[in-house]
């Protein structure tokens, strides 16, 4: 095995971790140019939001698929609490 662990949802991820090394570099241009505060907090809003969006699919993605193989076959009920942890995880 060589450890390479890809999902379908990781070119996703990859896009958003993209746009969010794009937003954080014109976060360090407007800084650097003097941009007014409010713009620069615009930016950072927007590399936040695309770090945590690239965070949940990832994670989710791994619950998802991992998490399944791992446990197994179950009944429905313990099938229900997979399934109702998979959901308050996405909260997180």
């Amino acid at each position: 095995m060589d450890g390479t662990h890809r999902h379908q949802s990781h070119p996703v991820v990859i896009n958003r971790l993209k746009r969010a090394h794009g937003h954080l570099r014109k976060v360090i241009e407007m800084i650097e140019a003097g941009r007014p505060c409010l713009d620069v907090a615009q930016q950072l809003h927007a590399v936040e939001s695309a770090v945590a969006n690239a965070k949940t699919t990832l994670i989710e993605d791994h619950l998802d698929h991992c998490l399944d193989t791992v446990v197994g076959p179950m009944d429905a009920e313990q099938r229900q609490e997979i399934a109702d942890f998979k959901a308050i995880a996405k909260y997180l």
